[in-house]
């Protein structure tokens, strides 16, 4: 029997982190070669370090798109970020650029061509979830990890707290009971600051932002409110560590409340299922649960290169479900196409929605007007409960 009162933890990271600014400019990338051609290819991946920026990869798309422009906006992503530090600043940095062509091997598994649909660009397997605990039907520990985040960002950017650097980290531990989320027993924050903020000066910046995305009554004992606890983070971002693309994959998903199939996001082009079949098996997990037809929804879907068509399609409900899981399996195939290029078509992916990806995770966000974040949408809901009879 499945242990129902436990403590869970996850972590996030800002957007100053070195490894999500990476993420950032890879996707930047991605966002650059779709706005002029939205059938382009990119795989992108970026390496930063102190004032050096590295971008590595295979593209195909229009000649128009330069290393010039890219550069442009490379550098423009860095100053949105926060970053005009003497170690690592938007315009000083050195920008060095090594794209090259997409490989043909891949290009002629990938492509549609006769009576061949596309293909999946790689092989692979990859996991959607959702759940009851949160109004965004996320797991509780990540979503708050990622508001408190968020929301200490957003003091920075307005000017309301001077004092903070773009680089942070923070990490929530929940108490469970009966399975379900009942409280804080720690929660631990490391944000960058100037010279001039002692520890407990942060420490006092960084309070009201936590109290105020925990649920009431949910604040952890002082005694478990660690804010930097080295005692001083001023030296930050790439300049204290080099940062890489794709390597914050359990903040981008679940925090580890569900699987992983190891594939990152930030640089693919959604012909890509490591992203593109990711987000769907998202969007089906939290459809199914806002149908009310499971409190707790796992997808794995898989793939092989080249094939156009999912090669297994397993949902667990973990115990919670009202309905046969098989038979959900199979509602879930009729209602979506789960070839790459169906996903890319149901949600709209062939669009320069990437780079505000990067940062504070891929899932439980607010659809944009735009079709950013579409894979949120609860469009399935009327379909699934008609399946099943439900009202």
């Amino acid at each position: 029997m499945a242990n129902s009162d436990y403590l869970f933890t996850s972590e996030s990271v800002s957007e100053g982190h070195p490894d999500k600014v990476s993420d950032r400019i890879s996707d930047v990338v991605v966002d650059a070669y779709l706005t002029a051609d939205p059938h382009s290819r990119v795989a992108c991946e970026t390496m930063c370090t102190t004032n050096r920026i590295i971008l590595a990869g295979e593209v195909r798309g229009p000649e128009s798109i330069k290393p010039a422009m890219l550069e442009e906006r490379v550098r423009h992503a860095v100053k949105e970020i926060g970053y005009e530090q003497a170690g690592f600043h938007w315009k000083h940095a050195e920008v060095a650029i090594y794209l090259h062509a997409q490989s043909l091997d891949i290009a002629q598994g990938v492509d549609a061509a006769g009576n061949k649909d596309e293909g999946a660009g790689d092989q692979g397997l990859m996991f959607g979830f959702a759940c009851t605990e949160t109004e965004a039907l996320m797991p509780a520990p990540i979503h708050f990890s990622h508001a408190i985040l968020r929301s200490l960002a957003e003091a920075r950017h307005s000017g309301a707290e001077p004092g903070l650097g773009p680089d942070a980290k923070s990490q929530v531990t929940l108490r469970y009971v009966n399975g379900k989320p009942v409280g804080a027993t720690s929660v631990v924050v490391s944000t960058q600051h100037t010279e001039n903020l002692s520890q407990d000066a942060v420490r006092e910046i960084v309070r009201p932002h936590v109290l105020n995305v925990l649920p009431e009554g949910w604040m952890c004992p002082e005694a478990e409110f660690y804010v930097n606890p080295t005692g001083r983070f001023v030296i930050g971002g790439p300049d204290g560590d080099a940062g890489l693309t794709g390597r914050k994959i359990i903040v981008d998903t679940y925090g580890g409340a569900a699987p992983h199939g190891g594939g990152a996001f930030s640089g693919k082009d959604p012909t890509k299922v490591d992203r593109s079949a990711a987000y769907a098996a998202r969007y089906l997990a939290k459809n199914v649960v806002a149908a009310g037809l499971a409190e707790r929804c796992l997808i794995q879907v898989a793939y092989a290169i080249g094939v156009s068509k999912p090669l297994s399609v397993y949902v667990d409900t973990q115990g919670t479900g009202r309905v046969a899981e098989d038979r959900l399996s199979v509602v879930l195939q009729q209602a979506m196409n789960l070839s790459p290029r169906g996903i890319r078509e149901h949600l709209g992916l062939n669009k320069p929605i990437y780079a505000r990806t990067a940062a504070y995770g891929h899932f439980g966000r607010t659809p944009d007007a735009d079709g950013g974040f579409s894979w949120e949408r609860t469009d399935l809901v009327g379909t699934l409960k008609s399946a099943f009879g439900a009202s």
